[in-house]
């Protein structure tokens, strides 16, 4: 298969709009994936696109047994955990989380002097069974680590993670197989991207309006590809006024079942129970969540 062609797109097998709603403190996000229209899409269980402005955030809470990954499309945000671990991602970057056994965290975006919304994607990606007990760990991916391919005057692409036109991004990032490929499409432009086989796979419009295929895509979109062909293509015709910008995404499908409460994720009532109480109890991997307050959440206090 050609890095720049492919043979046969997938077909679409249902497209809808992120609706709206509030999250964590004061934030606002639009949910794609992890609703009612598109819930335990293995191996993705959530896609935030959040809004932040003034004094708002996600402050201390826990996750386990998934990884997320954060994409900073606008403004800084501030990370904290009960490791002592602390950083900062700026416009551009990523941060790839891995729960495993259990962390406890907060993420607060900065103010921004012009008040404008600190804007970003959050996906939390299931792990595979035998890794959810595995120690929590960071990998940051600076913006000017991702590789940048433009297959035409008229086509932008951000290779996150994955690859796209014979440009590979940095391996390793996640334990679960994850491709994120990022593309900006002037009026005029195509792109053909392959994808792994059997792979699960999604696109969300950030920005403007596309066709995939004769399908029309609008801003806050997603669109849900079967798995039946080895692609997508996506177009912005000559006559739109604007540059479409879009994420395109897929992950490798695990064969395992998912359940969920809130950010603790197994594959078992039994096993979400013991997270419940090992989270209350501050045990198996809670154990430095007991009395621990970040420091960053207190802007909100």
């Amino acid at each position: 298969m050609s890095l720049s062609a492919i043979a046969k797109p997938r077909t679409i097998s249902k497209l809808f709009l992120a609706i709206e709603q509030s999250e964590g403190v004061g934030a606002r996000v639009r949910r794609s994936v992890g609703t009612a229209k598109l819930r335990n899409f293995s191996p993705f269980l959530l896609l935030d696109h959040f809004f932040v402005s003034g004094k708002a955030g996600f402050p201390d809470h826990g996750h386990r047994g998934q990884e997320t990954i954060t994409y900073l499309l606008h403004g800084q945000v501030d990370h904290e955990d009960f490791t002592g671990s602390a950083g900062t991602i700026d416009e551009g970057d990523l941060q790839f989380m891995t729960a495993g056994r259990g962390i406890m965290h907060a993420e607060m975006p900065r103010p921004q002097k012009d008040g404008s919304a600190v804007t970003g994607l959050q996906l939390w990606v299931d792990l595979p069974e035998k890794l959810k007990g595995c120690e929590p760990r960071y990998r940051d991916l600076r913006k000017d680590e991702i590789p940048i391919v433009k297959p035409s005057d008229k086509v932008e692409i951000k290779v996150i993670s994955g690859e796209s036109y014979g440009v590979k991004s940095l391996q390793d990032l996640a334990y679960t197989p994850v491709w994120m490929i990022d593309a900006t499409i002037k009026p005029g432009g195509f792109i053909s991207q392959p994808l792994p086989e059997g792979w699960n796979a999604f696109a969300y419009v950030l920005d403007g309006d596309l066709l995939c295929g004769t399908t029309v895509a609008k801003q806050y979109n997603n669109i849900v590809f079967d798995r039946d062909g080895d692609g997508v293509e996506m177009s912005v015709p000559d006559n739109y006024e604007k540059n479409a910008h879009v994420v395109i995404v897929a992950g490798q499908v695990l064969d395992q079942e998912v359940v969920q409460y809130g950010p603790f994720v197994a594959v078992s009532k039994e096993k979400i129970y013991e997270a419940v109480m090992d989270f209350q109890n501050a045990a198996n991997g809670f154990e430095r969540a007991r009395n621990w307050e970040s420091k960053i959440a207190k802007r909100i206090r």
